[in-house]
C-alpha cells in the first residue's frame, strides 16, 4: 500500500468480541455511517487477547497516522501499546479516535463520545483534537520488571482484584456492568487492606491502603469515579489512596465513589504527581485501563502531551 494514501486514511481496529459480540454484530452499521459521512477508511478484526496492538504497531510501520478503535477500553489501551512500541516516528504523530462498544466505556465518557455509532462517528467527523498525557506502569510479573502504558486509570489493590474477577468471565464470555458491580460487593467479603510504602517525588509515606488509583482520566468500572479531578492534558496523575476502611464503611462509601465526592471522605488522601512508586511487604496487584497486570514494586511515570486524540466535549481544568 501506498504511505501517503495511508496517511490520509483511517485504520479502523475492530474487536469482534467487545460488548460481548456486538464488535462483530454491528460492524457493518457501523461502516455505513463511516460511508455516508465520507470518512475514508481501512478496517482490520482482531482476531485474539493482544491483537490490537500488534497491528496498531504495524499500521505505524505502514504509514497510517490516524487510527480509531472500535471497542471498549481494553483494545484502545492495547492501541495504545503498540503505538508507544512502534519506533517508526514520534508518538504525537498519531491522532486516536474511539468508537465505544465495550462494556464500561470509561475512557469515552469522559470526552462526551456518544454510545450511540452515528453520534461516535460524527465525533470523528469533527475532529477536534487534543494532545493526551499517557501513563507508564513498571510492574512485575514474578522476577520479571514490564512496562505499560496507560490512557486512562490504573488501580492496585482493591480494585485490581475486581478487574481481574471481571476479566475471567469475560475469556468466559460473560460481561456486563452487572458483573462488575457483583464482583465488587463479593471481593469485599475476602480482602483484606494492605500495608505500602507511597513514594511520591521522594517522599514517602506509610499506610495501611485498600486501594490506590493513578488517573490521566476521571472514570473507571463503568462510571466510578476514582480520580474525579484528574485533567487529561495539564501533565501531572491524579493519585487517590483509600486507606483503612473497614468493610461497612466501604459500602457506605460507594456512593462518593460515583458522585465525584470520595475525596471528601477523612480516610481518603489525594495528590497530584508526575511519578509515583508504590512498595509493599504483601503484594499489591494492579490493573490499567481495566487489562490485568503484576504486581509491586510498581512505579509510575507520566509522558506529557504525548498523543492526539479525538474528542466531543473538552474537560475544563
Amino acid at each position: 500500500m501506498n504511505q501517503t494514501s495511508n496517511e490520509k486514511d483511517w485504520l479502523v481496529i475492530v474487536n469482534p468480541n467487545a460488548g460481548n459480540g456486538k464488535g462483530k454484530k454491528d460492524w457493518t452499521r457501523i461502516a455505513e455511517i463511516f460511508s455516508r459521512k465520507q470518512i475514508s477508511i481501512v478496517h482490520q478484526f482482531t482476531e485474539a487477547k493482544g491483537a490490537a496492538k500488534d497491528l496498531a504497531k504495524e499500521a505505524a510501520q505502514n504509514g497510517y497516522r490516524k487510527i480509531i478503535s472500535v471497542g471498549g477500553d481494553g483494545t484502545l489501551n492495547e492501541v495504545v501499546n503498540g503505538i508507544f512500541s512502534q519506533d517508526t516516528c514520534s508518538t504525537d504523530e498519531f491522532t486516536l479516535g474511539l468508537i465505544p462498544v465495550g462494556t464500561g466505556n470509561d475512557w469515552g465518557r469522559m470526552f462526551g463520545i456518544p454510545l450511540m455509532y452515528e453520534g461516535a462517528v460524527s465525533v470523528i467527523k469533527e475532529n477536534k483534537i487534543l494532545k493526551h498525557d499517557i501513563g507508564m506502569i513498571s510492574y512485575y510479573s514474578g522476577n520479571e520488571l514490564i512496562n505499560r502504558y496507560f490512557i486512562n486509570i490504573a488501580g492496585l489493590g482493591f480494585e485490581a482484584v475486581v478487574v481481574k474477577k471481571t476479566n475471567n468471565q469475560k475469556d468466559k464470555g460473560r460481561s456486563n456492568q452487572a458483573i462488575y458491580f457483583y464482583n465488587l460487593l463479593t471481593s469485599l467479603l475476602s480482602y483484606k487492606n494492605t500495608d505500602a510504602d507511597i513514594i511520591i517525588d521522594g517522599k514517602r509515606t506509610s499506610a495501611k491502603v485498600f486501594s490506590i488509583n493513578v488517573g490521566n482520566g476521571r472514570y473507571c468500572g463503568g462510571g466510578m469515579r476514582q480520580t474525579p479531578d484528574a485533567v487529561p492534558d495539564d501533565g501531572l496523575f491524579d493519585i487517590t489512596v483509600i486507606k483503612d476502611m473497614g468493610k461497612i464503611e466501604i459500602i457506605k462509601s460507594l456512593k462518593l465513589l460515583y458522585d465525584g465526592t470520595i475525596l471528601s471522605h477523612p480516610k481518603v488522601d489525594g495528590y497530584r504527581t508526575t511519578n509515583l512508586r508504590i512498595e509493599s511487604k504483601h503484594l499489591l496487584f494492579a490493573e490499567a485501563d481495566g487489562e490485568t497486570l503484576g504486581h509491586t514494586p510498581v512505579e509510575f511515570s507520566i509522558v506529557p502531551k504525548s498523543i492526539n486524540i479525538v474528542y466531543g466535549t473538552k474537560i475544563i481544568q
